[in-house]
């Protein structure tokens, strides 16, 4: 439905000038739009023209409440987020992982096309729409020259010295690990080179004949398996940042370097402005919010910044690290700049297009008013979409108060979903499509976004990392010994890692790292220690025998008692109601993904007759 709501405001003669005006790059107009229309027009333009397009608001909750509902009207749409650094401008903290990720796929996405023989046609390549806060676009990056000089492209039958290639990956920012398990790492085991660079979604694997590389394939961080094989690998800098050799005196540090350091390694401030494609699109969601943002940003940044060097924690020459007001505005594209607010004229009547819209009457929860305004809509011929989180419902009412009749000509459509607010919108035909949300019909603000959680997959090591030297430990095969450590041995030429655990008479199994989930930290009575068991001897399988018993007994009680549980019946509660459903949909919050899951488990287990077992 929101489609074709898109598909009209693309006929609209306004919608059409101001394309015009687009691709010509000419001087364009400040919008004037209402607040509620600023994303269905921006996303009718990403549709018309297809280049990517850099949407910039003040913060960054407004940014998470704007990428919630610009997933409604542009679902298709590759949509990425470039947030604001974690700690503030001079202070010397490190970054978060997922803050670092989600910058350098901005960054990598942008730069992709620019690179010189890149054939990669991933999503982050089709004309995104990035989303970004002012204080997101204020911090200096890594120069787009240096990302571009930077940036290898390695594939199958290519020669490479795994020396260079991990001293150059060191230096782009990775972090040299055992086992691959998170973007930015790489690991190094004889001819096998893993790397995950951030953009991509899983890590690669390099397979190495002397020094040409036999095969590329992709592989899963949590079992390390392989999943495919890839033609080309495009290595981007993991930081934005590239980490000089050696130490520099000029930065009065040794091996260690932050972003904090970026504005030190580069005398010229690196922008995401200058990653822009020269067809790309820049949209400022406020012009006015925006500039007073970072103003307030840079003013909080110099005060910090001069209890900093009273302290004695920063230099008194330390570069700015931020790009000011001016520095953005120089940094914007000419002709390729859209202002949408602020949300009122100051002066004079609005342009055309924001004329085009208008605001819906109130209904604070009055649902007979609501019924009678889309009966009249409808009479009329005129379209009416609702999207409401109690879209179900409210069609419900619909269908027992106005069932189709001769004078209902066009019925109003319910969608489920959430907005912050509707309009109504006159169209070419003289007729109006009218769009309502749960603002004007029950006055509900959207529920406030909450970030998405990036799942990690969890390394191998984890099996035994909490392990340490002189814990109890039971191997399921040989029984309970003591933990020595983890050491290297060499067997057939080959090197590899085994987890050390010392039996009775000071006996030693060396386990592989590929089997150390057969082995488990040792649980028994806090009071006594265990006695170690004699490697090879009887004693182990005698007691796994006694264990195998009772645990035979215990699951023949279970298996009775679950038996019962099957003739037994209990009370199944009916399924839910509409009004279930309703008061559910006005929960003001957004539930995660387990809680839904295990929400519909239970209700599933209430509607029948067998007991509950939670």
């Amino acid at each position: 439905m929101l489609t074709s709501v898109l598909n009209i405001i693309k006929e609209l003669p306004a919608f059409q000038e101001l394309l015009e005006a687009v691709q010509a790059r000419t001087s364009l107009p400040n919008l004037v739009l209402p607040r509620a229309t600023r994303l269905p027009v921006l996303s009718s333009l990403h549709q018309t023209l297809r280049v990517p397009i850099l949407f910039l608001t003040h913060r960054s909750d407004h940014a998470l409440t704007l990428a919630d509902e610009l997933a409604l009207w542009a679902p298709e749409a590759t949509q990425l987020s470039f947030p604001e650094p974690n700690p503030l401008f001079y202070e010397n903290a490190p970054w978060g992982t997922n803050t670092r990720r989600d910058r350098l796929i901005v960054l990598t996405g942008l730069a992709a096309s620019q690179i010189p023989g890149n054939l990669s046609t991933t999503s982050t390549t089709q004309s995104p729409i990035i989303i970004a806060s002012a204080r997101a676009v204020m911090a200096r990056t890594l120069p787009r020259r240096e990302f571009i000089k930077a940036t290898r492209k390695l594939k199958i039958g290519d020669t490479a010295s795994m020396d260079d290639l991990t001293r150059h990956w060191v230096s782009l920012g990775y972090e040299s690990v055992n086992t691959v398990n998170m973007p930015g790492q790489f690991a190094r085991r004889g001819g096998i080179l893993d790397l995950w660079p951030p953009a991509d979604s899983f890590p690669s694997r390099l397979d190495f004949f002397g020094d040409e590389i036999d095969t590329l394939r992709h592989f899963d961080p949590a079992s390390q398996r392989t999943t495919g094989k890839i033609d080309l690998l495009l290595i981007t800098p993991a930081r934005e940042y590239i980490r000089p050799l050696g130490s520099s005196e000029t930065l009065k540090v040794s091996d260690e370097f932050s972003e904090f350091h970026i504005p030190l390694l580069y005398s010229h401030a690196g922008r995401i402005f200058d990653y822009m494609p020269r067809d790309a699109l820049v949209i400022i969601d406020d012009k006015e919010a925006f500039q007073e943002t970072v103003q307030t940003v840079e003013e909080q940044a110099l005060n910090l910044r001069k209890d900093y060097v009273d302290e004695g924690i920063l230099d008194e020459d330390f570069p700015v690290p931020y790009l000011t007001c001016d520095q953005i505005e120089d940094s914007l594209p000419p002709g390729r700049v859209l202002f949408l607010g602020p949300s009122t004229a100051s002066e004079g009547s609005p342009p055309p297009l924001a004329k085009s819209f208008t605001p819906n009457p109130r209904f604070g929860g009055r649902l007979k008013p609501l019924m009678e305004q889309l009966a009249s809509v409808s009479i009329q011929g005129e379209d009416a979409l609702v999207i409401s989180r109690q879209a179900a419902r409210l069609e419900e009412l619909w269908e027992e108060n106005y069932r189709p009749t001769s004078g209902i000509m066009s019925p109003p459509a319910f969608t489920k979903g959430s907005l912050t607010e509707g309009w109504v919108l006159a169209t070419n035909e003289q007729r109006s499509l009218h769009l309502l949300t749960d603002g004007e019909i029950f006055g509900w603000q959207p529920p406030k976004p909450r970030r998405r959680h990036r799942p990690v997959a969890e390394a191998p090591e984890a099996e035994y990392a909490d392990l340490q030297s002189g814990d109890w430990v039971v191997h399921i095969d040989h029984g309970v010994g003591k933990f020595v450590g983890l050491v290297q041995r060499a067997i057939e030429g080959a090197e590899r890692e085994y987890l050390c655990v010392e039996y009775a008479e000071r006996d030693r199994l060396f386990v592989p790292v590929q089997q150390a989930d057969r082995l488990t930290r040792y649980i028994g009575p806090d009071s006594r220690l265990p006695a170690p068991t004699r490697l090879g001897g009887p004693q182990w399988t005698v007691i796994r025998g006694r264990v195998k018993e009772a645990v035979e007994e215990m699951a023949e009680d279970l298996l009775d008692l679950y038996a019962k549980r099957q003739w037994v019946s209990g009370y199944a509660f009916n399924i839910d109601t509409p009004w279930q459903r309703e008061l559910e949909a006005s929960f003001p919050y957004i539930e995660t993904e387990d809680q839904l899951r295990v929400l519909s488990e239970v209700k599933t287990d209430m509607e029948t007759q067998r007991p509950m077992d939670r």
